[in-house]
């Protein structure tokens, strides 16, 4: 397939997630990117965990498919001016670097861009460009904690909880790269380029938004559901005989069709039960009905009852489930590394009905210093 993002050349000088991330998704599309590392040891994601090919972890392969790999000394003239060189027929910046290192190198944002006007600059960081944490670094847990994430994870019984996928870190890469297209956008129209600025702490915010919004607006946080919804009933997981279903009646229609499947048309006549607002006031009473209906059958059956009619279902599904689900399996979302023996995650978007490839296996430290990167201006 024509590859998006061809003819656009991306910089990035990314330590194991959000930046990285930014990067392969970038690469994924098309983009030629030049992955700038250490020449002690590279980005510290080779070690994020045991070896797994070309001594270097699998979550390093993971984040860095389709890249390659310059190492350079960012403190010695020679590192500074093969950077300056690069940063000179690059279109996109990208880096995740510790508050304060940029300036002190003067690869920063604003600094960057008054040397090489066309380049957009994306800076990513952990608690934002402003304020008074501004120079403080972090980490996806402790940005789940500070950022009230944590604390609405889970149901009402338990500790804070972090999520279990790295929803910080990969959303801010995603915001990165959305902010770069936009640049790339206006740099179409003023031949100018520009900083985006994104971080973790400000992703987190924003995919807690309905529940700040509710304490912002209304003075309240909604109660926490370990897997439901504090505006619908039911919508939630269920035991049933062999493992847990969710449903998910998200109107009072669709509450109809359940109720007539489970013959208890006498809730859509109840006072209690009737309509979602209901429901929500007399939530622990419809339970204490629906739970013992669910328990009789397995998930399997309910899973062809309910979507015979139409109510919105699934099993909660283990990792391995999940990955073997016909469903699962047609989107082919795994896909082989070119010269390698293993099958990485692909992007989760396709163009004109096909997914893009990925361009390379994850490079090896420094293996690209010797190519000469042609000017393109």
């Amino acid at each position: 397939m024509t590859k998006i993002l061809e003819g656009v050349r991306v910089l990035e000088l990314g330590q194991v997630l959000a930046g990285p991330f930014a990067g392969a998704i970038l690469a994924d599309m098309g983009a030629d990117v030049i992955k700038l590392e250490r020449l002690d040891g590279g980005d510290d994601a080779r070690r994020m965990g045991l070896a797994f090919r070309h001594g270097d972890a699998l979550n390093f392969h993971v984040f860095n498919r389709g890249k390659q790999s310059v190492a350079l000394d960012l403190k010695t003239p020679e590192g500074k001016a093969s950077f300056e060189q690069l940063a000179a027929e690059a279109d996109i910046f990208i880096h995740n670097l510790r508050p304060g290192v940029p300036q002190a190198l003067g690869i920063d944002g604003p600094a960057l861009c008054a040397r090489h006007p066309r380049l957009i600059c994306c800076e990513i960081s952990a608690f934002g460009h402003l304020g008074p944490m501004a120079m403080q670094p972090g980490y996806e847990p402790l940005i789940q904690a500070f950022s009230g994430l944590s604390s609405t994870n889970g149901g009402p019984d338990d500790p804070p909880l972090r999520s279990g996928a790295s929803v910080c870190d990969q959303g801010t890469g995603m915001w990165a790269v959305i902010g770069a297209l936009g640049m790339l956008q206006r740099r179409h129209l003023t031949g100018r380029g520009g900083v985006v600025s994104a971080s973790l702490l400000e992703t987190a915010l924003v995919w807690n938004a309905q529940k700040a919004d509710s304490h912002t607006n209304q003075g309240e946080m909604p109660p926490r559901h370990r897997s439901g919804h504090p505006g619908f009933v039911p919508y939630e997981a269920f035991d049933t005989a062999d493992g847990p279903l969710l449903i998910c009646c998200g109107n009072d229609r669709l509450f109809t069709k359940l109720a007539h499947e489970l013959g208890r048309a006498d809730w859509l006549s109840h006072e209690h039960f009737a309509t979602n607002w209901a429901r929500l006031k007399n939530k622990d009473a419809l339970m204490q009905q629906l739970c013992p209906l669910l328990l009789a059958k397995p998930r399997a059956a309910w899973t062809d009852r309910f979507n015979q009619i139409g109510v919105p279902c699934a099993p909660v599904n283990t990792v391995p489930e999940a990955l073997a689900d016909p469903q699962v399996q047609a989107l082919g979302l795994l896909q082989d590394v070119p010269g390698e023996d293993f099958q990485l995650t692909g992007l989760p978007l396709s163009f004109d009905g096909e997914r893009p490839g990925f361009q390379r296996a994850a490079p090896r430290l420094g293996n690209h210093n010797a190519k000469g990167f042609k000017p393109r201006h």
